[in-house]
């Protein structure tokens, strides 16, 4: 008998292989400049198919949600790394503490914002708040020289609303904020932007007392404040 992942990897390539379409694989590839090979599988359609070919599975063990991620992350293209996100996504309510190992290791292979983002908002985040003592973790991840880890504990609280730790957010995007790699500071803007949809003031108050921050993420940030304001 095979195990979840490998079937969850052969229902996958069975849904989404007679859906390829070359000619958008080569314009998605070349967007993510050449670095990974794609099927073609515009997003609402893959997800459609995956909800199809994985209907009656049981909900995973926490063993076997990683034991998926890792099969998928090992497939060569992307959209089955994206099938991925969703299924960590879906089921991230049965980790415990210890998954957020799974989440440094999808973070620091074949990586880029595509993936990492997501893995961020909607894994990282989610786990961190159902286990409050990761917080810890995402202070060093923040401090690390891995470009994709620190963007994922920037990120981890850009779906946290009002549960947002405000504290280590400005604490992040303070000791982020002299850092010349675009994705960083696109980082801060973002997770100071959606920030601001609860807490402008806030917000307001941190970019004028952080001369630090790059124009790019003041810009983002006072975005969201703007936004928050005029709604």
């Amino acid at each position: 008998m095979s195990s979840l992942a490998d079937e969850v990897v052969r229902r996958l390539r069975a849904a989404y292989e007679p859906a390829a379409d070359p000619e958008r694989a080569a314009g998605a590839a070349a967007y993510m400049r050449d670095q990974f090979p794609f099927l073609g599988i515009a997003t609402p359609e893959r997800r459609r198919l995956t909800r199809a070919a994985l209907r009656d599975l049981p909900a995973p063990t926490e063993d076997e949600l990683a034991a998926v991620a890792r099969a998928l992350w090992a497939e060569p293209e992307r959209e089955l790394q994206y099938a991925g996100t969703d299924y960590l996504r879906r089921h991230v309510r049965v980790a415990g503490p210890g998954f957020v190992d799974v989440v440094h290791e999808l973070v620091t292979t074949k990586a880029w914002w595509d993936t990492v983002d997501a893995l961020a908002a909607h894994v990282a985040g989610p786990l961190v708040r159902a286990h409050p003592e990761l917080g810890a973790t995402m202070d060093r991840w923040v401090a690390d020289d891995h470009l994709w880890v620190v963007r994922t504990a920037l990120l981890h609280q850009v779906s946290a609303g009002h549960e947002t730790d405000a504290e280590r957010l400005f604490r992040h995007c303070r000791l982020r904020a002299g850092d010349r790699d675009v994705f960083i500071r696109k980082a801060i803007g973002w997770a100071l932007r959606t920030y601001a949809a609860v807490a402008p003031d806030a917000v307001e108050r941190f970019v004028e007392a952080t001369p630090a921050l790059s124009p790019l993420s003041v810009r983002e940030a006072m975005r969201g404040v703007a936004r928050a304001r005029s709604g």
